[in-house]
């Protein structure tokens, strides 16, 4: 099953990311966010980050979730590549994300993604597929 596809949107880009379920579609979102920051052939993943997070409801949590991973990679130099998430209802997410320090010798860095908005933002619970823009 294919994780993601890359949407184009005028001055930013998007995703769709699927899953057998609505947790591996969010993990998939977070694969698919780092694939648009670099080349994930180069990402180890070897080092575990937690990460959970509480939201009124699966829209929030979507944009809550993506957004703690670009600011993992902002603040800690963090790229992941495989997401074990633990424990999901639509409103609580906990995870395990694994992956390395950005190493400018490894990993070339290929745009520069801002954050996750709530453009067209879906989460679509039937299908387990979720659709996020991103702002570069």
């Amino acid at each position: 099953m294919k994780k993601y596809r890359l949407i184009e949107h005028t001055a930013d880009i998007g995703i769709v990311a699927y899953g057998r379920t609505l947790a591996e579609a969010f993990g998939n979102a977070g694969y698919g966010l780092f694939a648009i920051i670099t080349d994930m052939r180069r990402v180890r993943a070897i080092e575990p980050r937690t990460v959970e997070i509480r939201e009124k409801d699966a829209d929030s949590l979507l944009f809550e979730w993506l957004n703690n991973l670009i600011y993992l990679f902002d603040v800690e130099r963090m790229l992941f590549k495989k997401f074990d998430i633990r424990e999901f209802n639509g409103q609580l997410l906990k995870a395990t994300c694994y992956g390395e320090k950005y190493d400018p010798a490894r990993h070339h860095l290929k745009l520069s993604v801002k954050s996750a908005t709530y453009h067209m933002l879906t989460v679509d619970k039937k299908n387990n597929q979720v659709r996020v823009i991103f702002d570069v």
